[in-house]
């Protein structure tokens, strides 16, 4: 395939990297840099596009692709205030998106085997279950995409969490969940790709499950990976939709 790259930071130098490994050319690179003299016109020597820019500029790319009607894998999180007006917009337009908080193949596992825990442990009301997060400072958004996918897939099974809230930590006032909400600890630590913890403990134990990113060549592998599934395809696609985990 063409590939378009839209942001060019680590992330897509190693996607970039990835692509080329697996016999795609990467025919157009978008960054900070060109990104405000890019018209649609010049996404047609692309046959898919793989955005990892930034949360403010997701949505201006999501709908530069779909006006030059070019598949478009979103890999950017932190925009997801805006996704049911950009679902609407792909799907009334014929266009085609796949969106995901974590195209890691690893995390995809981890997000199944997380919805079979939280199931399995919602009968026993003595486990009290939060997620913890940590990421490179660089990060953006808090709590990570990942981190919120996770919460979800456990609120999904829970009989007493109703929502989430967000801990920061070392930035404001800590915050104390209440007994009806899920916390997610966020934690912004020098050069660490990615690491997700659920915790569920009781008084005489604890059960933790975890995955650990060793780098962001998983992130990457994935989000080619996607691009390849998506390729003629028409519609609006999670990347849980390319999983078929038979159970």
């Amino acid at each position: 395939m063409n590939i378009a790259l839209i942001g060019y930071g680590k992330m897509g130098r190693i996607i970039e990297k990835i692509a080329l490994q697996r016999g795609h050319q990467v025919t157009l690179i978008i960054d900070e840099n060109n990104r405000p003299d890019i018209q649609a016109d010049d996404l047609y020597v692309a046959d898919v596009a793989i955005d990892f820019s930034t949360p403010h500029s997701a949505i201006n790319n999501i709908n530069l692709c779909f006006e030059a009607d070019l598949p478009i894998v979103v890999g950017t999180t932190g925009w997801y205030d805006h996704l049911e007006e950009i679902k609407e917009n792909c799907l009334s337009g014929n266009k085609t998106m796949m969106y995901g908080s974590n195209f890691s193949i690893g995390v995809n596992i981890f997000f199944h085997i997380n919805k079979l825990l939280a199931k399995a442990v919602n009968p026993y009301k003595q486990y009290d279950v939060q997620v913890e997060e940590i990421h490179h400072t660089q990060k953006l958004d808090a709590p990570s995409g990942t981190a919120i996918t996770i919460a979800e897939g456990i609120l999904e099974y829970s009989d007493d969490k109703t929502e989430w809230v967000n801990d920061l930590v070392g930035e404001g006032e800590e915050v104390v969940p209440k007994k009806d909400q899920l916390l997610i600890e966020s934690h912004r630590i020098e050069d660490v790709p990615g690491t997700h913890t659920v915790l569920y403990s009781s008084e005489v134990d604890q059960i933790e499950f975890k995955h650990t990113a060793h780098s962001r060549a998983g992130f990457a592998l994935g989000a080619v990976v996607a691009a390849e599934w998506l390729h003629q395809k028409k519609g609006f696609y999670t990347v849980t939709d390319m999983f078929d985990f038979g159970c």
